[in-house]
């Protein structure tokens, strides 16, 4: 299977210098699955031709708000529009969880609740009790027509989201690993941009080990079998 990443930002140059970018990581995350990829920096206004150009995508994560006012995000939700009415499978991570839900009628908005920045528990149940590793401030408020939630927490009643047969998108970020949120912490760990009390709860919590390897298993089954997979 041929699964085409549309990347929606970069990963802070500390940390793309270490572990790449998020291309790479989702790479790494998905490698036992045996896929090729292709990647479209849609980001930086580089688009593929069409849903055509693979067999399956995957949207990833980005500083930007789905809601906010840049060059990429109007084609890009074009581009969404049409592999979903192609059929084509997708999944979407936290930004790409966000502006998929945009692109097909939902809204998406800074949370009055804040941050939410470091290992989290979710209940998925497909899997049950799970932790993945988050970064956001937005969320998905209102779920498009056809959206069903598959995956929540108290701070985050729409975490993960599947539409019929063919999207699953997640707000936190599997690709984010113990290892990788450890240098985005020491990134942004005096970032008034952030809250440093979470920043600090965030380190403390990065010693003990999240399930990525059991969503990435999810996402793989999703791309091969469709919503047979959380079941």
């Amino acid at each position: 299977m041929k699964l085409g990443i549309l990347q929606c930002g970069h990963a802070p140059d500390p940390v793309a210098q270490k572990h790449g970018d998020f291309d790479h990581m989702f790479a790494q995350l998905l490698a036992p699955y045996g896929y090729s990829y292709e990647v479209w920096n849609v980001v930086d206004m580089e688009f593929p031709d069409g849903p055509e150009a693979a067999d399956a995508w995957l949207l990833t994560g980005s500083k930007h708000g789905a809601y906010e006012d840049h060059p990429f995000i109007p084609p890009l939700e074009a581009l969404i529009r049409d592999i979903h009415a192609s059929g084509r499978r997708m999944l979407g991570i936290c930004f790409g969880h966000q502006i998929i839900a945009k692109a097909l009628g939902g809204t998406v908005e800074k949370f009055k609740g804040g941050w939410s920045i470091g290992r989290t528990a979710y209940d998925i149940p497909a899997l049950g009790h799970v932790y993945l590793n988050a970064w956001h401030q937005d969320q998905v408020t209102t779920l498009p027509e056809g959206a069903q939630v598959v995956g929540q927490n108290e701070f985050c009643a729409n975490a993960a989201l599947v539409y019929g047969d063919s999207i699953l998108t997640i707000q936190p970020h599997p690709e984010l690993s113990p290892a990788i949120i450890a240098d985005y912490l020491a990134a942004r760990a005096h970032d008034p941009a952030y809250p440093q009390d979470r920043i600090a709860a965030a380190l403390e919590e990065n010693t003990k080990p999240t399930d990525d390897a059991r969503f990435a298993a999810l996402m793989a089954g999703f791309l091969e079998h469709g919503r047979e997979a959380l079941t």
